[in-house]
């Protein structure tokens, strides 16, 4: 029996080379200014955005999970700590005893109006600004399909991606 073994062109190589560093490093650059402006990191940001633009400010736990990419695990986590802060809170959800709803609480909204502006900056300025218009718009037409293909349903655009 043989080993099948895979390979890239390089073209190929050279571009998931590069969408994986960028994946590998953007997580920590954006912690660090969330954690620094918020005491947030980029995760529970994510979690505080989707709910700030969820109708009543309130998410299922399983479309919330689905909205921001996450394992149940990790999101449960991630509210807990939340919620010990007062930034979200567990409620149960009308007419299923089963299911939990998440709500975005007024000093949660405020904890994510106080994290946005540092946080567009750093986007814009020191991530971004490394590419010209021209650029910018065909990393978005290029990021597109492969965010169409990990996302077919479409179900982190729907929550309201994240800016």
């Amino acid at each position: 029996m043989t080993a099948v073994v895979a390979r890239m062109n390089p073209v190929q190589a050279r571009a998931w080379l590069a969408l994986v560093t960028t994946a590998q490093l953007l997580p920590s650059v954006l912690d660090e200014q969330l954690t620094q402006d918020a005491e947030l990191i980029h995760f529970e940001f994510g979690i505080l955005d989707t709910l700030r633009r969820a109708p009543e400010h309130t998410m299922r736990v399983g479309k919330l999970a689905a909205a921001v990419a996450s394992t149940p695990p990790r999101l449960s986590k991630a509210i807990s700590r939340l919620e010990r802060r007062g930034l979200v809170e567990r409620l149960p959800c009308q007419g299923d005893g089963r299911a939990i709803n998440i709500h975005l609480t007024p000093l949660g909204r405020r904890a994510w109006v106080k994290a946005v502006p540092r946080h567009i900056e750093l986007a814009r300025d020191r991530i971004l600004a490394a590419l010209t218009e021209d650029q910018l718009s065909t990393l978005a037409e290029l990021l597109e399909p492969i965010i169409a293909r990990l996302d077919p349903e479409r179900t982190f655009d729907e929550s309201g991606a994240h800016e």
